[in-house]
């Protein structure tokens, strides 16, 4: 039998969030070692739990949770999802215009698959959440990615964007507030965005996951209350807000103009019912998530947890030598950036295995993310302010003997 291949599809296809680093990971913890994980936004293994009254209700409606739903969800969750979109002043939104998702992930995977046709174009953040430029080229389309200016706190490139339209571009994707920088876009930055998909008949992907997860009181903007005109697919989920990574819990809103899209919207159903339906148990999550009490803002306040450790991370990592970083106004990471004159790394994802086998601390390299060169990484700070503290001063030390290994 000859060798079995993976599919060529899968040749520019990259998750480095899971992927070698991680691979070498468990390897270690197979062998004993205890591996801080700085790679990944799993707020429950940090012991952040998800609020207990969605708990309950999950475990009420178990009973309930064994059939299959209708294809776009659960009729409370939907309609809770539409009352949210309501108080973001999302004009227009109907049950109809609901789709639930094992999270997020799923739905985008869906609404590109339905939009892009071979060779078709997608234009994508650089850097960024590498789930969207990896569906992007399963769907057989290809991924363009515009510049966010470090130098402008990570805003999108209005310039750049234009400049990367071309005749194939079908959509634009904008992930606000951001992951892996954790910038949070201003309303004319967002206009603007608007302005360009409506010139060049773009939609307009908006993943908004991170959108409670804001510190020093600033306030996200959900790009689609914009617009009435520009069709806009919003994508969020309980994963981060509410702490519950592993109930798959997401949703998927269409607004704007879905009279130019009725055939697009038709292969969003169609795909929808080819999956028969999402997580069950976690759609009954989603009407008491959104309608409760929001814990989450106790987390992002002056003293609480989340805002303790953001600072704490920014102020160690800063305090390395060659080592500089915006501070993130929300989600729960930063991409902190390695002078290139004090740390010059030709392949980052090796730099960061010899960081993790030397350390025990397991980061993801800033290629990862689709940043084009070796010089950034993200970091997660979730873990425990002397957890936080102890990874930090590992990857302290391991920077300072790189620094001397190249002076010498």
């Amino acid at each position: 039998m000859k060798p079995l291949k993976k599919s060529a599809k899968l040749a520019n296809v990259l998750y480095d969030i899971r992927g070698p680093i991680m691979d070498a990971a468990k390897q270690m913890e197979e062998e004993g070692q205890k591996i801080i994980k700085l790679n990944i936004g799993n707020l429950a293994v940090f012991g952040f739990d998800a609020p207990e009254e969605v708990q309950q209700d999950m475990i009420r409606n178990l009973p309930a949770s064994a059939g299959y739903s209708d294809s776009k969800g659960i009729f409370a969750a939907r309609k809770a999802v539409m009352h949210e979109t309501q108080k973001q002043g999302i004009a227009g939104v109907t049950l109809d215009d609901i789709y639930l998702g094992n999270g997020a992930s799923e739905l985008i995977a869906m609404a590109t698959n339905a939009l892009l046709n071979d060779g078709d174009e997608l234009l994508l953040p650089a850097p960024d959440y590498p789930l969207w430029t990896a569906v992007a080229s399963l769907s057989g389309g290809r991924p363009v990615h515009y510049v966010c200016d470090e130098d402008n706190g990570w805003m999108p490139s209005l310039d750049d964007i234009r400049a990367k339209i071309t005749p194939r571009t079908r959509g634009i994707v904008v992930i606000n507030p951001n992951n892996p920088t954790g910038a949070l876009y201003s309303d004319d930055l967002l206009k603007g965005i608007v302005a360009i998909a409506r010139e060049h008949g773009l939609v307009i992907f908006a993943d908004e996951v991170y959108d409670k997860v804001l510190y020093d009181g600033v306030r996200h903007t959900a790009i689609a209350s914009l617009s009435k005109d520009v069709l806009t697919l919003t994508f969020n989920s309980l994963s981060k807000s509410y702490r519950s990574c592993g109930y798959r819990a997401g949703w998927l809103v269409v607004s704007g103009d879905k009279k130019m899209a009725r055939d697009y919207i038709e292969g969003l159903n169609m795909l929808s019912n080819m999956r028969l339906c999402a997580n069950v148990p976690g759609q009954w999550a989603i009407q008491t998530a959104l309608g409760g009490y929001q814990s989450i803002n106790d987390l992002v306040a002056p003293g609480g947890r989340l805002r303790r450790q953001r600072d704490l991370a920014y102020d160690l990592i800063t305090a390395i030598p060659g080592v500089s970083c915006v501070k993130p106004s929300a989600a729960l990471y930063m991409f902190p950036k390695l002078d290139p004159k004090v740390y010059p790394i030709e392949d980052d994802r090796q730099f960061f295995l010899d960081l993790l086998k030397e350390t025990k601390v397991m980061l993801v390299q800033g290629t990862g993310f689709n940043w084009a060169t070796p010089d950034h990484f993200r970091i997660v700070f979730l873990p425990h302010e002397e957890d936080l503290r102890e990874a930090v001063n590992r990857i302290a030390g391991f920077l300072e003997r790189y620094r001397n290994r190249v002076a010498a």
